[in-house]
């Protein structure tokens, strides 16, 4: 691990399109190979997939996306983008919505029930959010007691109150750009997440919240496949594995964290196997 300070202006999706051709998957979704791939990415989080009214999101998770795009045969410009909310990735993966997603998701066992993963294609690390002159809250355990916000549909929150034990009040909102309006106006204590995620908040206001820098919980980014989509799976591998080895991954993680002190590995993540 090494820590970056990095400019928080990202200039679109960064690709490497190897191929002029789109090609096919490897089963595992309804939609027809029409020329163009639809991933789904999240809109509100900065330096991982923000939209900003462009109708282009950009963020590490768009440049992932984008380069394994490239390697599957697809152009940036036969990418279609498509918002992926925390509670409705699994649903847009077996609704046929999208192909693929890259935001955020959690490698889990329970998620494996319902879709396939390749990757991982990076490790985050949870940690805890605060108001940057809060002296109060240090460690999780000092949640006891204190009002806590995530989103609905991520099982950072559960890691607090349910595998540690600590008795904080739960507070769930659609996204973490409402959790983070919340800390601001000083009606929850804390929001919990990965430390990507909340590095990209604390740099977009600098000097106005701090990350504690605890490591509670692995979060094992995987793209998100419909399930049965194992020839698919490890062509993904495949590109995340080239992205790694011609520096493309170091390129993006260097573009897109900034501001907050954030510790970030540049080493490629051991990959699951394809079911």
């Amino acid at each position: 691990m090494r820590a970056r300070t990095l400019s928080t202006t990202v200039a679109g999706a960064a690709a490497l399109a190897l191929a002029l051709t789109a090609c096919g998957g490897g089963g595992g979704g309804d939609q027809a190979d029409d020329g163009t791939i639809t991933i789904g990415v999240k809109y509100d989080q900065p330096g991982l997939g923000l939209e900003e009214g462009s109708g282009q999101p950009a963020g590490f998770d768009v440049d992932v996306a984008t380069y394994i795009a490239g390697e599957l045969g697809y152009e940036p410009d036969q990418i279609e983008w498509t918002e992926a909310a925390s509670a409705n990735r699994e649903t847009f993966l077996q609704q046929g919505t999208v192909d693929m997603v890259v935001a955020t998701y959690s490698i889990t066992d329970e998620r494996k029930q319902l879709v396939d993963f390749a990757g991982p294609y990076y490790v985050a690390q949870q940690d805890i959010l605060v108001q940057a002159e809060n002296e109060d809250v240090a460690a999780a355990e000092d949640l006891e007691g204190r009002t806590l916000c995530s989103a609905s549909g991520s099982r950072s929150a559960e890691t607090i109150t349910e595998t540690m034990g600590i008795g904080a009040e739960l507070r769930e909102t659609q996204n973490y750009s409402e959790c983070l309006q919340l800390l601001t106006d000083g009606q929850v204590d804390a929001v919990t997440t990965d430390n990507t995620i909340l590095a990209g908040y604390a740099a977009q206001q600098a000097g106005e919240f701090k990350l504690l820098g605890l490591e509670m919980q692995e979060e094992r980014y995987g793209v998100g496949l419909p399930k049965g989509s194992t020839e698919r799976c490890e062509e993904v591998n495949a590109a995340i594995a080239q992205m790694y080895e011609d520096g493309s991954a170091e390129e993006f993680l260097n573009a897109n964290f900034g501001e907050a002190e954030f510790e970030y590995s540049t080493e490629q993540p051991e990959a699951d196997g394809c079911a």
